[in-house]
């Protein structure tokens, strides 16, 4: 027979560990992308677990797999894959995984999918056959990437379906209106040339009416020639192209060299957002026009 006090301490550890269990996330969440766990940390709330592999400065093309990614996965109920070919590393980490259960997301689908190329032969570099996969750079596709998201969730949580659908909402207002501050701020590009060291920034340029007209690279993948370089230096001279957009995974060389031969400016940011938290893929758009018009020489 228990006392009183034991009776009252087995109670409050019974207590203790169900609102340990209860408030533990419902569905545990690994995106291959910051900016996709981000959107999903948005649309999940307290009702997720989310957690990404890649980071914001490494190259999404070649994310070195690990055993201790494949032990997160083997955890988690849902995997978001960037898709159109970015991200085949994710597959080796799944199927590592061993986890039988878990649903994969191709984030992609519905994306109004740019540069898809009529054909591809090994003198193209790694082009990509299925399109361009950077689509998370322009915010109109961070929606549709949500909506894929939301799917998934009502899915694998059917019960909290309601709020998923309502921050979905909440996630595509807000969008839509930042998107709107944006552009404005984002006029002095309107109809402008840019160039990027990698073919990162297309969907980018599409979101805010300016053009990528050339890249640092030849091809995808392969480093450039001083041919390739001597060329470039023609266009940023008669284009009068202002900036190059450099990820800062690459090396610094060639858009140094295009600096002094042309004085053209070299912006080096991100592709991808900082974290997972649910702010961080809205506010990453914030930090790269904010930066660009800086960098512009606006305020």
């Amino acid at each position: 027979m228990l006392t009183k006090a034991q009776t009252i301490s087995v109670m409050t550890a019974a207590i203790l560990l169900f609102s340990i269990f209860t408030a533990f996330p419902a569905v545990r969440i690994v995106a291959a992308l910051p900016d996709l766990g981000s959107i999903a940390a948005y649309i999940g709330g307290d009702k997720v677990e989310v957690s990404s592999i890649a980071k914001a400065n490494s190259n999404p093309h070649s994310v070195e797999v690990f055993p201790s990614y494949m032990a997160k996965v083997s955890r988690a109920a849902l995997y978001l894959k960037c898709g159109l070919g970015l991200d085949q590393w994710s597959d080796a980490i799944i199927d590592g995984s061993r986890n039988g259960k878990i649903v994969v997301v191709d984030c992609s689908n519905n994306v109004p999918v740019l540069e898809k190329p009529m054909h591809v032969d090994a003198s193209m570099g790694d082009v990509h056959p299925f399109g361009n996969p950077h689509y998370w750079l322009d915010p109109r596709n961070g929606i549709i990437a949500a909506q894929n998201i939301v799917e998934a969730l009502k899915k694998a949580d059917p019960s909290n379906s309601a709020l998923y659908e309502s921050n979905l909402g909440r996630f595509k207002a807000e969008c839509e209106s930042r998107y709107g501050g944006w552009k404005e701020k984002m006029k002095p590009f309107a109809g402008g040339k840019l160039i990027s060291y990698h073919s990162s920034w297309v969907y980018f340029a599409a979101a805010f009416d300016c053009a990528i007209i050339e890249h640092v690279e030849p091809f995808p993948g392969i480093p450039p020639t001083g041919n390739h370089l001597a060329r470039l230096v023609e266009i940023i001279k008669k284009e009068r192209v202002p900036l190059i957009l450099q990820e800062p995974y690459f090396p610094d060389d060639a858009p140094r060299f295009l600096n002094r031969q042309t004085g053209i400016k070299v912006f080096k940011v991100a592709p991808s957002c900082a974290d997972v938290k649910p702010g961080s893929y809205l506010d990453h758009f914030d930090d790269i026009v904010n930066q660009l018009i800086t960098a512009q020489g606006g305020k």
